[in-house]
């Protein structure tokens, strides 16, 4: 069976650690929920949301170059509020565009330029005595 990025699955819980829930979601084919790909708010503990067993909806994030399947619970749930149907399909490929690492780049540079020319402006009283001023 071949796994598909952006492919929803149903599939069951089959082990939990604190780092996150592994999920079989075919014969011979599972994958890690990572802790962060759980729910939409903080996680702490694993078993607080999910028990082995359990079956779950499972969105296809990521297959490493072994063929191990990287899984969210948090992405399919929120697919799955999402109403396809009132969007063009221009629109659903541009939003599934990922901003380039150039863009992503450019951001970073810009808020980090903000948050140094903020820090300049409003020094701390504690770092600026550290800094012997």
């Amino acid at each position: 069976m071949d796994m598909v990025i952006g492919e929803v699955l149903a599939g069951k819980v089959t082990g939990i650690t604190k780092f996150g829930a592994f999920v079989t979601v075919a014969p011979g084919k599972s994958g890690l929920v990572h802790i962060s790909e759980i729910a939409s708010t903080y996680v702490n503990d694993v078993r607080e949301h999910l028990t082995e067993g359990q079956d779950v909806t499972v969105k296809i994030i990521g297959v490493d170059q072994t063929g191990r399947l990287n899984l969210s619970i948090k992405a399919a749930t929120e697919a799955a509020k999402e109403p396809v149907h009132q969007r063009s399909p221009q629109k659903q490929h541009e939003d599934a565009r990922e901003p380039s690492f150039e863009d992503k780049l450019k951001r970073f540079m810009h808020d980090s330029d903000s948050k140094i020319s903020d820090l300049k402006k409003h020094p701390d009283k504690k770092g600026a005595r550290r800094r012997g001023r």
